[in-house]
C-alpha cells in the first residue's frame, strides 16, 4: 500500500481508507448502503490491515453515531494500528445547539465521538460541512483548543466551497491556528467540478483531497449498463434523488469507455475508476467502501499498478465537461493561468 503526504503536513496515509458508512445500518439512507455489524466489521478491518490499509473514516451522522461504535469495537485492542477519522457539523440531536461549528456543538460533538470509537484522540477531525452562522474565528480557536487538548491531531474540513476554505486558511494564518490539511470531497470520473477551483487550491495552499464517494455514488460499480434496469442490489433504488446528479447519456459515455479500459486491461471498471482518481493532483488518500468482503477485496485491487497515459486520455475526454463560468472562460487563458491538470 503506497502511503502520501496528507496535504502539506507531515502526517502521512494510505492511498486507499475505508469509509463506515456501511456500518450500524440506522435509518433509510444508511440502510440502503449496508448493515455491517461488528462482527464483520472486525473480518473488513482485519482484511484492510492485512493490505496496509490503515485509515477508516467515520461521521457522527452516520447512522445516528452507530458507525463510530461500531468501528470503535472493530478496533479496540488495536488502537495503535489504525488512523482515524471522523467529522461533525451536521445536526446530532434536538437541542438547538445540537448541529453547526460553534465552540458549544464541537467540543460536544468530539467528546461523544471519542467516546463511541473508545479512544482519547482523533488522528483527523473534519467539519462536515460550512457553517456560515458562526464566526471562522470561534470555530478554528475551539479547534486550536481541541488540538492543544490532545483530542485530535490534524483537522480538515468536507463539503467547503472555494471561499469557505480560503477564507479559513487566511484566518488560520493570521491567528496562528490550525491549518486545514484536508478536504473530503466529491470527485469521480463522473463528478470532476472538484478540479474546478478546489483542486487549484489545493495545490496552492497544501490541501490533499480526502474523496468520497469515488465511484459517482454507486454509479461507477460495473453493474450499470445502457438501457438495463437497475441491479436488484443497489443503493441507487433509495438514495438517487439525494446524490450528485448525472445526465443519463453522459453517464453510459463514461461507462461505454471505462467498459473499453477494462478490457485492455483486465482490470475491473471500478478498480479502473479509483486508480484514475489516484493519479490525479492533490489526492492524497481515496475513501472505499464495501458491504462485504468480496467488495473490499475488490477495491484494494485499484492498487499496485497504473493505468496508461493513452487509458488516462480516453477516460478524461469521455468524462470532460464544460465547467460553469468563470471557469470555461479562465481555460482560454492558459498561458497566465494554466489548468491543474
Amino acid at each position: 500500500m503506497e502511503y502520501r503526504q496528507l496535504g502539506a503536513s507531515g502526517f502521512r496515509v494510505p492511498v486507499l481508507s475505508f469509509g463506515t458508512g456501511t456500518f450500524g445500518g440506522k435509518g433509510e439512507l444508511f440502510s440502503a448502503w449496508g448493515n455491517t455489524d461488528v462482527a464483520e466489521a472486525k473480518r473488513l478491518v482485519d482484511i484492510c490491515l492485512d493490505a496496509g490499509l490503515t485509515m477508516f473514516d467515520s461521521a457522527d451522522i452516520y447512522s445516528d453515531g452507530a458507525a463510530e461504535s461500531v468501528l470503535g469495537e472493530a478496533i479496540k485492542g488495536r488502537r495503535d494500528r489504525v488512523l482515524i477519522s471522523t467529522k461533525a457539523t451536521f445536526r446530532s440531536g434536538q437541542d438547538p445547539n445540537d448541529v453547526g461549528s460553534s465552540r458549544y456543538h464541537l467540543i460536544n460533538a468530539c467528546d461523544a465521538a471519542l467516546k463511541r470509537l473508545g479512544t482519547d484522540y482523533i488522528d483527523l477531525f473534519q467539519l462536515h460541512g460550512f457553517d456560515a452562522m458562526t464566526p471562522v474565528e470561534e470555530t478554528l480557536s475551539t479547534l486550536d483548543d481541541l488540538v492543544r487538548a490532545g483530542k485530535i491531531r490534524y483537522v480538515g474540513v468536507s463539503n467547503f466551497s472555494g471561499w469557505h476554505l480560503m477564507k479559513s486558511l487566511a484566518v488560520a494564518e493570521r491567528y496562528g491556528y490550525p491549518r486545514y490539511i484536508a478536504n473530503q470531497t466529491y470527485y469521480s470520473l463522473i463528478g470532476r467540478d472538484y478540479e474546478w477551483e478546489l483542486m487549484p487550491l489545493g495545490i496552492d495552499q497544501g490541501v490533499g483531497a480526502v474523496v468520497w464517494s469515488p465511484l459517482g455514488w454507486g454509479r461507477l460499480t460495473g453493474k450499470l449498463r445502457r438501457g438495463a434496469p437497475l441491479p436488484a442490489q443497489s443503493r441507487l433504488h433509495k438514495t438517487a434523488d439525494i446524490g450528485p446528479p448525472v445526465a443519463e447519456e453522459y453517464l453510459y459515455g463514461v461507462i461505454d469507455a471505462l467498459d473499453e479500459v477494462a478490457a485492455e486491461t483486465g482490470k475491473s471498471v471500478p478498480q479502473i475508476a479509483l486508480n484514475w482518481l489516484l493519479q490525479r493532483p492533490t489526492v492524497s488518500t481515496v475513501v472505499i467502501g464495501a458491504r462485504n468482503e468480496e467488495q473490499l477485496r475488490q477495491n484494494l485491487g485499484a492498487v499496485g499498478w497504473t493505468l496508461s497515459n493513452e487509458h488516462i486520455a480516453k477516460l478524461d475526454a469521455a468524462s470532460n465537461l464544460t465547467p460553469a463560468y468563470p471557469y470555461w472562460h479562465q481555460r482560454g487563458f492558459g498561458e497566465r493561468n494554466p489548468p491543474p491538470v
